[in-house]
């Protein structure tokens, strides 16, 4: 069964930094196209930076040049490397992950607070 379980959420100041971690179960992480969303209260969801399996990115306009996604595939795991966070910023960070089209699968949510 595909798990996927986010950390490294929490509380920060403006200006501050954090990284979040989404760690797979399943095969063939490699070939999956990986994820990170966000849904502030009140707001739907939005895509925060995307990464194919050949690691071509993409990213929402309000984080270009601030988050950046990465992954290793020996440890089955994605990152979001969140910097110069603002307090628009704070929502519900979910990891998804896609091994072809039509066929996706959700983490749990991680919390991200940017406040002061």
């Amino acid at each position: 069964q595909v798990q996927l379980v986010e950390s490294g959420g929490g509380l920060v100041q403006p200006g501050g930094s954090l990284r979040l971690s989404c760690a797979a179960s399943g095969s063939i992480f490699n070939r999956w196209a990986m994820g990170w969303y966000r849904q502030a209260p009140g707001k739907q969801r939005e895509l925060v930076a995307g990464i194919t399996s050949d690691d071509s990115t993409n990213y929402g306009d309000s984080v270009k040049g601030r988050f950046t996604i990465s992954r290793n595939n020996a440890k089955n795991t994605v990152y979001l490397q969140m910097n110069s966070l603002k307090p628009e910023d704070t929502a519900v960070y979910y990891c998804n992950g896609s091994p072809r089209i039509g066929i996706e699968y959700w983490g749990q949510g991680t919390q991200v607070t940017v406040s002061s």
